[in-house]
């Protein structure tokens, strides 16, 4: 093990400890992510017809094995049958772009009146275009075939033809390109640019951040739920929140809406990335206050996470709040699949994806690795804890669900 300027190094993870985190509330503004404003988000999303709130697995077997108090994991797999989370962000930014062109607040219309003849003889025809590695580019596709829109969507090279397919079974326009993630973002936006189509996309840059906002609230709908539902349970807060980043859009949202319900109380926060696309470790580590982008063909299994620039609407949340990013080789995130796909007697299973697995996955490793004990102390894991992670996504790739459970791909 090396450790250096808060840095330990070790055979599978390297963890970054934030040389400078704010206190709660002390540093940038979560207001955007308000319980009042995740109460309004959903309100919106009750009116979808195929709401209902997904479901939060007690894995009480796994923390049992794990020493810790509760792992807790809230399973996107259901989420209005599309198998992952980034339809909420997607659908709600969709409705707020509808309902300004209408001149109405989103509180006063509803899935059924935007998709009425009525608001499309209004707002006209509308292209939304995207880049996705596949699951917000399927929820985005899905909302404009709500809205009775047109949506174009691009992915960047190496992208699984299934999840392409699964984006144009709802109308939409998708190709694969032989960009990486961030250079097919560009491209997008030129394209929209030049054919007067509207960006929807789940990251910002400067002069592109109302509807980033508006896709990061739309992902508290979650957040909301699953507070909900850990109290119901009898678990008043959870003192760990584990949140893989890809671009940062949904850490950011769950680490400010737990942020602004806790306040002093806040969990601690730990950012899981990949390795090949770990540009919030690589900003950690480098503590200058600015976003540090990572570049290359960000090749990893976590297929959602491989993302190398920072959002920059959450990357002052990102950059203050947590106490630790952890950047995960493949293995890492392909075990995590395994352990909630095939639970110990009792527990619930979860079919979790690759993104979706890499939380508990980095988990598992922190909690019974050797090598990891000095992590743990200075994460503050132990019996007592109360872990939550999120599960973003199911088997959207099934044949990478099943190389990765069913044949050991990617095992240690």
């Amino acid at each position: 093990m090396n450790s250096r300027k808060g840095e330990l190094t070790l055979s599978k993870v390297k963890i970054q400890f934030n040389g400078n985190p704010k206190a709660p509330l002390a540093g940038a503004d979560v207001s955007l992510l308000s319980r009042e404003n995740a109460e309004k988000v959903r309100a919106f999303h009750r009116t979808i017809d195929a709401y209902e709130p997904t479901p939060l697995a007690r894995l009480q077997h796994l923390a049992q094995d794990f020493g810790l108090g509760e792992v807790l994991v809230k399973d996107e797999s259901y989420r209005f049958g599309l198998n992952a989370f980034k339809v909420l962000g997607g659908s709600y930014a969709v409705a707020e772009i509808l309902a300004h062109k209408l001149g109405k607040d989103i509180s006063e219309v509803s899935c059924e009146y935007l998709r009425s003849q009525e608001a499309r003889n209004a707002v006209g025809d509308l292209t939304f275009a995207s880049t996705t590695d596949g699951n917000h580019g399927r929820g985005l596709a899905w909302a404009a075939e709500q809205f009775n829109q047109k949506a174009i969507i691009y992915m960047p090279k190496g992208s699984d033809p299934v999840r392409r397919d699964n984006i144009r079974a709802h109308g939409a326009e998708c190709t694969i390109s032989d960009l990486n993630y961030d250079d097919c973002v560009r491209m997008a936006w030129e394209k929209a640019q030049q054919n007067g189509w509207i960006t929807v996309q789940d990251t910002a840059w400067k002069g592109y951040e109302e509807i980033p906002n508006y896709i990061m609230q739309g992902y508290t709908t979650l957040a909301l739920e699953a507070l909900e539902q850990m109290q119901a349970m009898g678990v008043d807060r959870p003192t760990h929140v584990l949140l893989q980043a890809g671009v940062g859009c949904f850490a950011g949202s769950m680490l400010g809406f737990f942020m602004s319900v806790f306040g002093e109380n806040a969990p601690t926060f730990i950012i899981v990335e990949p390795e090949a696309a770990n540009c919030f470790y690589v900003s950690a580590v480098a503590n200058d206050g600015t976003p540090h982008a990572v570049e290359g063909d960000l090749a990893t299994l976590m297929a959602g996470l491989a993302c190398g620039e920072p959002n920059l609407t959450s990357w002052e949340m990102l950059r203050d709040y947590p106490v630790a990013y952890a950047s995960c080789q493949d293995s890492v995130a392909a075990n995590g699949m395994r352990i909630l796909g095939a639970p110990l007697p009792g527990d619930p299973q979860v079919v979790s994806g690759e993104s979706g697995a890499a939380t508990t996955g980095f988990l598992q490793w922190v909690m019974q690795q050797d090598e990891a004990e000095e992590a743990r102390e200075r994460l503050g894991l132990d019996a007592s804890s109360k872990v939550l992670c999120i599960s973003t996504e199911g088997d959207t790739s099934p044949r990478t669900y099943r190389d990765v459970v069913w044949f050991g791909r990617r095992n240690l």
